[in-house]
């Protein structure tokens, strides 16, 4: 069984800052907007781009904490459809890969 010390690293610390990107969206999410129609119109646009971000923040934080728990349960590295091992290169590009390059192609 491989330890994945360093792919663990690197999840935590992706982890982490995740949480502080998204208590940022969430602050500047909370700002009141102005009174002037062109600016609050630019506003709500920006908003709209801070929510979007903070979904897929929140997304990328769920695929994180699956590899963790894979890590720990020792099915970390394995493809979800096929039982495959998923190649170094890709955990390296993408530590929370669930399925490898095979499989993510079929799809």
């Amino acid at each position: 069984m491989q330890k994945w010390h360093h792919q663990k690293k690197i999840l935590k610390d992706r982890l982490k800052f995740l949480d502080s990107r998204l208590h940022s969206l969430e602050d500047e999410l909370d700002q009141p907007h102005s009174k002037d129609f062109a600016d609050f119109s630019q506003e709500t646009e920006n908003t709209e781009v801070l929510e979007e971000l903070g979904i897929v923040g929140q997304q990328e934080i769920k695929l994180i904490n699956v590899a963790l728990k894979n890590i720990e349960n020792g099915t970390y590295g394995i493809c979800a459809n096929c039982d495959e091992p998923i190649s170094i290169e890709r955990l390296n590009a993408i530590p929370y890969a669930a399925v490898c390059r095979k499989c993510m192609n079929q799809e």
